[in-house]
């Protein structure tokens, strides 16, 4: 067993178009559509049923109970509190979210709340989506409304969930939606992207100065894996799109010179006067999603797994690690975690204590249960103690690490994979909709407990 530092809030997390389903009184989102086209997802599911979570709710609530875990962090779908992205708000929708945080409430688990999950009402994109400032406006609106109905009770609140997936995997690659391949509107997303955070930061914390506010990154380090020239010229191309295009104009630095050069004029034209500094208001806490580094390698084109997303990367592909990677194809590195933590300490620690956010694996898990009712996955056991022992690694060299939240609670609908991977620590059949934890699900509880018992 890893044994787990004390004074860190630990949780698990989900988001609300993988999980939730029930289309009823929801508006159509970009994912929706993206749905319906053919080909898009691996396995041509959607998001209409997934696990269902609208209506097994408290069956979850009561499984983060049993977890023992603190907090629970979940997205809300704009187009379920907000059907058309402007307007009048669904007293039915933000109602489910009401019973939601006041059941997580009454079981002692804090609700963090993540606005933007990537489900951009679809009626948004018909007018820009991220790539117009419309949708900046619309966005604060929508931030202030939820707030609105949940502040009461809600203190830790995400604007966005990973921004450069948006961004990028909705926009250069088009690998997510709204699938669109274009790199002058990815970066044009990029800045409205991190313009909504800023502003809806600022209007929510004038709405209420005592709740803790902050964005969840997805962030990594690029390494040459073969130390080729190509790999090692393409590496702070890589950081630039990855990392400080989001971390320098948070720190309030304005964007990198890297990614300037890299994307000019697209992200330069979209920045107006005033924009640099409403981005920069202060947070109170960053959040850090990790999964895996990004390896290059010399060569053209991507591995099938991995697409070409961003400029500055057309001579390298990355390094596929086959059966030593996850299912996703994603090599396991956990010293990487150790690695960004202490980079965020020493080059960005004006942007606040680092929660991390998300961190598992997804497995080709065998759907059977063992005698004890539980499913084996060896695999995601291991990438779990050898990420929780990263974290404390960071937290030896001084890092202030305030959270952890294993991705996920629940096998999900995974994006543009579909049902077809799994990262639950509690296995769904989404036949029959049961749950079944998996023994990663006793690890970390029983994890949470020893630290609990130390403290």
């Amino acid at each position: 067993m890893v044994e787990l530092p004390q004074g860190v809030v630990w949780g698990a997390a989900t988001a609300s178009f993988q999980i939730e389903g029930d289309r009823a009184g929801r508006g159509d989102t970009i994912w929706d559509a993206f749905c319906r086209v053919p080909g898009a997802v691996a396995d041509g599911t959607d998001g209409d049923t997934t696990c269902d979570h609208v209506h097994r709710y408290r069956e979850d609530v009561a499984l983060l109970a049993d977890l023992g875990v603190d907090a629970y962090r979940f997205s809300v779908a704009w187009a379920r509190v907000q059907p058309t992205g402007r307007g009048d708000f669904s007293a039915e929708g933000l109602g489910f979210y009401d019973r939601l945080v006041d059941e997580l409430l009454g079981a002692g688990i804090e609700p963090w709340v993540t606005l933007y999950h990537w489900d951009l009402p679809l009626e948004l994109q018909h007018t820009g989506g991220w790539a117009s400032r419309r949708t900046v406006d619309a966005f604060v609106e929508y931030a202030l409304g939820v707030q609105d109905a949940l502040g009461d009770r809600v203190k830790r609140w995400a604007t966005h969930n990973e921004p450069w997936c948006a961004a990028w995997l909705g926009h250069g690659s088009g690998v997510h939606a709204p699938g669109i391949r274009d790199h002058a509107l990815a970066a044009r997303a990029t800045h409205h992207l991190l313009l909504s955070h800023g502003r809806a930061v600022a209007a929510m914390r004038r709405q209420d100065p005592d709740a803790a506010y902050g964005i969840v990154l997805n962030l990594d380090t690029a390494r040459a894996g073969d130390g080729s020239d190509e790999a090692r010229a393409a590496l702070p191309l890589y950081d630039a799109v990855r990392n400080t295009v989001w971390l320098d104009p948070l720190a309030g630095r304005g964007y990198p010179e890297d990614a300037v050069s890299l994307l000019h004029p697209h992200l330069a034209g979209a920045v107006e006067p005033g924009d640099l500094e409403q981005i920069a208001t202060p947070l109170d806490w960053l959040g850090l999603n990790y999964y895996n580094d990004a390896v290059f390698e010399a060569g053209e084109g991507a591995v099938p797994t991995v697409e070409l997303v961003q400029p500055g990367l057309e001579l390298v592909r990355q390094v596929d690690p086959g059966d030593a990677g996850t299912a996703m194809g994603w090599p396991i590195t956990p010293d990487g975690l150790t690695d960004v933590l202490v980079r965020l300490q020493e080059e960005y620690p004006v942007l606040g204590p680092v929660v991390v956010t998300e961190n598992g694996s997804a497995w080709d898990d065998d759907p059977a249960a063992g005698p004890d009712g539980v499913v084996e996955d060896p695999r995601r056991v291991e990438y779990l103690h050898a990420h929780l022992a990263a974290l404390q690694a960071a937290r030896d060299r001084g890092v202030d690490v305030r959270g952890y939240f294993a991705w996920s609670l629940l096998d999900n609908f995974e994006w543009a994979l579909g049902l077809s991977k799994r990262f639950g620590i509690v296995r769904v059949d989404f036949d029959t909709l049961e749950r079944t934890p998996k023994r990663s699900y006793l690890a970390y509880r029983d994890a949470i407990a020893a630290a609990r018992a130390d403290a």
